[in-house]
């Protein structure tokens, strides 16, 4: 996959010190990576580069929110997200990403792409769950709804009746001592 130019971050020309960097996602960003489980997003991603005499480390924070289908309704809804994560990048002999936050680039390297880790960042602030609030609360309105509360199964009030009467001379031997 080719990197997103403005995903790059070239850190050998930076100073000593703390850099910010603003991103403003939106659904292109997405299509690039061929995801389309989002409607619509719209997220503010801040990146601090705090970079060090022999390492970097990078602070993402994002927060705003993706449109999505809940899975009950299939109605969409904007679900807020909000996420942090922190990447550490060494330097040593050879490229190295199996750490989930350490991230080793060859010595020499002068820029870093962020676009994958903003992408998870994102990705795994989404529930596996998505509900729509509606219908934690009850307020909304949806044919959906209506067929879901008709065909399930209604629980009898007289739960006596349903005892097979065999097990009602079998519970006399648990009072029988």
């Amino acid at each position: 996959m080719k990197p997103m130019k403005e995903f790059i971050i070239q850190f050998v020309g930076l100073k000593i010190g703390k850099h910010h960097f603003e991103y403003e996602i939106e659904s292109s960003f997405f299509e690039h990576f061929e995801y389309k489980e989002f409607n619509n997003v719209n997220v503010s991603v801040s990146v601090e580069l705090e970079k060090k005499s022999t390492f970097l480390e990078l602070h993402f924070k994002a927060s705003g929110f993706v449109n999505v289908n809940c899975d009950l309704t299939n109605e969409p809804y904007n679900q807020d997200i909000e996420n942090n994560f922190e990447l550490v990048v060494k330097f040593g002999e050879e490229f190295n990403d199996e750490h989930v936050d350490i991230l080793m680039v060859p010595h020499g390297t002068y820029e870093i792409s962020i676009q994958q880790y903003i992408y998870e960042l994102i990705i795994l602030a989404v529930p596996i769950k998505r509900v729509h609030p509606g219908v934690k609360d009850g307020t909304l309105n949806s044919e959906i709804l209506k067929w879901l509360e008709e065909l399930s199964p209604k629980l009898k009030e007289d739960k006596e009746e349903d005892i097979d009467p065999r097990w009602n001379t079998l519970k006399k031997l648990l009072t029988d001592k």
